[in-house]
């Protein structure tokens, strides 16, 4: 008998659950709960004996699921939500019951054939020859993690290090590249940004020093959506022979909606850059495609070698050559499924869509007495103040609308001074519906 039976009738209820889940969305009142409410449901849930099927997925159906905010749903307007689309979440569900190894071509060939077809397209959309690559990481930390540290190898190839090394970035860039210096044990030169959070190439000038190996710019920062000067950047990496790298985490999706793709001229002379399909490319949770122009520069910072890995078939593309780590699940999969069942018109329309949402409700703020547009849209952000509401009260409003469900729109701080922020990355997204939830900051 086997230690793990499991009875196909329970397979049958995790299954129809999924769908139901896959094709309703989630519950938009649904939040995160204290420890102290958690606790004594979940707390001593695993045993010696187990509890059995049913009251395991009870808990997960019950208390863990609508304990977790819904960030799929079309409301949900805060941070960078993910809104994965039906094709992606379904193909996500099969993936997991693959059990593919997709570290290695030798494991996981045809997943990882297919994976790169989605970073083909990429490429292409960056204007990057046959020579580009890369390979889907878990999130944005560890693309960013991994492109700098091959940013500084390929720098040490080609000069000698002058003190210690150093990052350039703007002072909007994402939090995670202060961590990577941290990790990495370099310096990082923050450039300030411009009235819309924007690093110039002038700026950038200004605070260069030769110790820098890399410089990193924003291709859509999260809390501006500001895209620095790329071309211009480009300039100043080539005449100092330096790495440029974009953090396109959330933003760099918009590189598939032809109307604002000019905003990224110049990523063609960029070194290496990210996005993340579970911000804006309609993919689940977690992915980040990491490409490098050159994916010799990667390979020759990340390849690993060892007994156990040199029977390793290195004819062909192994994903762990290309970032900081070994064990992968094929995570760029549901992103290539989707892909190649909608086309990739289908997904240009679609952020062309969000695009045109959020200028929508831009215009709405516009026409609403007591209502301040701060800032954007910038590719999908808006920045906003209630003239009339105090802090607090800016807290109170936003918590009442995201437990009743009608919006998840949280403060954020821009500037030194409490605001709000919407950024839009769901398809499905009605600017009606969510102006007619904005209306009552402006107490008309």
């Amino acid at each position: 008998m086997a230690v793990f039976s499991f009875p196909e009738s329970e397979v049958d209820r995790i299954l129809s659950w999924t769908q139901d889940r896959i094709l309703n969305g989630p519950d938009p009142t649904h939040g995160a709960q204290s420890h102290a409410e958690l606790e004594p449901v979940l707390g001593g849930s695993i045993t010696e004996e187990g509890m059995g099927a049913d009251a395991a997925f009870a808990l997960f159906t019950e208390t863990i699921v609508p304990s977790t905010r819904p960030f799929g749903h079309p409301t949900s307007l805060s941070f960078v939500a993910s809104a994965p689309n039906p094709a992606a979440l379904s193909f996500d569900a099969a993936l997991g019951a693959t059990g593919i190894f997709a570290g290695n071509w030798d494991g996981g060939a045809g997943a990882i054939h297919a994976e790169n077809q989605a970073l083909r397209w990429l490429a292409d959309l960056a204007g990057w020859g046959d020579q580009a690559g890369g390979v889907f990481v878990a999130g944005g930390t560890l693309g960013n993690l991994s492109a700098l540290h091959a940013a500084r190898s390929w720098k040490d190839q080609r000069a000698p290090r002058q003190g210690r090394p150093a990052i350039l970035c703007s002072k909007e860039a994402h939090s995670s590249i202060a961590a990577v210096a941290r990790v990495m044990d370099v310096d990082l030169i923050e450039v300030p940004s411009d009235a819309a959070g924007r690093m110039s190439a002038e700026a950038a000038r200004q605070a260069y020093e030769p110790r820098v190996f890399a410089i990193v710019a924003n291709a859509g920062a999260t809390n501006s959506g500001a895209v620095d000067d790329i071309a211009g950047l480009a300039d100043l990496a080539e005449d100092h022979a330096l790495w440029l790298h974009l953090d396109g985490a959330y933003g760099l999706a918009a590189l598939a909606d032809p109307g604002t793709r000019p905003v990224f001229d110049g990523i063609d002379r960029a070194h290496s850059f990210i996005v993340d399909p579970h911000k804006w490319l309609f993919a689940p949770y977690d992915s980040c495609a990491l490409v490098y122009r050159n994916a010799a520069d990667g390979a020759n910072a990340h390849g690993q070698s060892g007994p156990y890995l040199d029977v390793v078939d290195k004819t062909h593309w192994n994903p762990s050559d290309y970032a900081l780590h070994l064990t992968r699940r094929a995570r760029g999969l549901p992103l290539w499924y989707a892909l190649a069942t909608h086309g990739t018109r289908a997904y240009g329309k679609a952020i062309a869509q969000t695009v045109a949402t959020a200028r929508a409700i831009a215009d709405g703020l516009d026409a609403m007495p007591r209502v301040e547009r701060i800032l954007g849209p910038q590719l999908s952000v808006i920045l906003f103040r209630p003239t009339e509401l105090s802090d607090a009260e800016m807290d109170e409003w936003a918590e009442i609308h995201r437990r009743s469900g009608a919006l998840l729109c949280l403060p954020t701080v821009w500037r030194g001074e409490k605001v709000f922020r919407l950024c839009i990355v769901n398809a499905d997204t009605s600017a009606d519906e969510v102006l007619s939830v904005l209306r009552s900051l402006s107490r008309e």
